[in-house]
């Protein structure tokens, strides 16, 4: 779900993308016009890793004068500004946001050993094996547009980024519903009632394909990215994605669904309360991003610390799902 938090965040400050106090300031805008003018009319070369990471003059006269500009209002005692909706950063090797990055990356390191897990552990004949490996995939392509896009901010990469995040977020509703509401393919079903489960599988892998499809249609067609909706697209999906496994972990004497195969509704094990706390858990590390501040050290912000929030929180995810499906009720299920 760090997904889902994290647009549901950026949405929210959508109002400051645009412009913030920090780059309407004319001191900022003198230093950034005077620069582009001295600078970048006799074509520098800039660095090696600024050109690998697509930077042009002109943005790097930008990235000195937000720090230049940002030096001298801390002398005059004036709070620190935000600047084309960002909090002033120092970059490493052409990467703006560099904490983010590497958070991003042990994100993706928790989701490739996370797949290992799941290949590993899993039988090949249990029927949700594919459903999660799918999922830790577009998880994985996720956190390397995370990392691409922490690493340059650019129109391209903030929709690759959004784009592959909400598609994390789909799939992991869409397989939460297949396993919560039992629409897995299985062997051991009678005839009329495979048929009915497949259909039921079928419409719903129809319905959020183009639902997503229409998602990613709107918001890259649109004269402007609708923030707004995005926002209200992922709260609905994450909501409802927490909102299931906490129904799937209540009490035995609550239980309104029936968690396994072959098993009465009462039936459940002590590991089914760790999907509770993994919602509880993502809940928790909400409040990074609602707390947000300057960066520390112009490195670390609240953004960065979520990401490294969310590791330990994907590596228990994945160490759930293993235990949920080595589960004595599934072994008469075969995909």
């Amino acid at each position: 779900m760090r997904a889902f938090v994290r647009l549901l965040f950026t949405a929210a400050l959508a109002g400051g993308v645009f412009a913030s106090s920090g780059d309407r300031h004319p001191e900022f805008s003198y230093c950034t016009t005077s620069c582009s003018v001295t600078q970048c009319n006799s074509n520098p070369q800039l660095p090696l890793s600024l050109r690998l990471t697509g930077w042009t003059c002109i943005d790097d006269c930008k990235y000195r004068c937000m720090h230049h500009h940002r030096d001298e209002l801390l002398k005059r005692g004036v709070e620190v500004q935000q600047y084309y909706g960002k909090w002033p950063f120092w970059r490493f090797a052409g990467m703006q946001e560099p904490a983010s990055v590497a958070f991003s990356l042990l994100n993706l390191w928790a989701h490739v050993n996370g797949v290992a897990k799941i290949r590993r552990n899993v039988p090949n004949s249990h029927p949700m094996k594919s459903y999660y490996l799918t999922w830790g995939l577009t998880s994985i392509n996720a956190w390397i547009w995370s990392s691409v896009f922490h690493t340059r901010d650019l129109p391209t990469t903030e929709k690759l980024d959004y784009f592959s995040a909400a598609l994390a977020i789909f799939y992991a509703l869409y397989y939460t519903i297949i396993r919560v509401f039992h629409l897995y393919p299985t062997q051991s079903q009678v005839l009329s009632s495979q048929k009915s489960t497949t259909l039921k599988r079928r419409a719903l892998s129809w319905f959020c394909t183009i639902v997503y499809l229409l998602h990613i249609s709107y918001l890259t067609f649109s004269p402007r990215f609708d923030y707004s909706y995005n926002m209200a697209f992922s709260l609905v999906l994450g909501l409802t994605h927490n909102f299931l496994w906490l129904v799937y972990s209540l009490p035995a004497s609550f239980s309104l669904i029936r968690r396994f195969p072959n098993q009465v509704m009462g039936y459940r094990p002590s590991f089914v309360s760790q999907a509770a706390i993994f919602v509880a858990l993502t809940t928790a590390a909400t409040a990074l991003e609602l707390f947000d501040f300057p960066p520390w050290w112009r490195t670390i912000d609240a953004h960065a610390l979520w990401h490294l929030a969310t590791v330990p929180i994907a590596v228990m995810w994945y160490d759930f799902l293993v235990q949920d499906s080595l589960d004595q009720s599934w072994r008469e299920q075969k995909a």
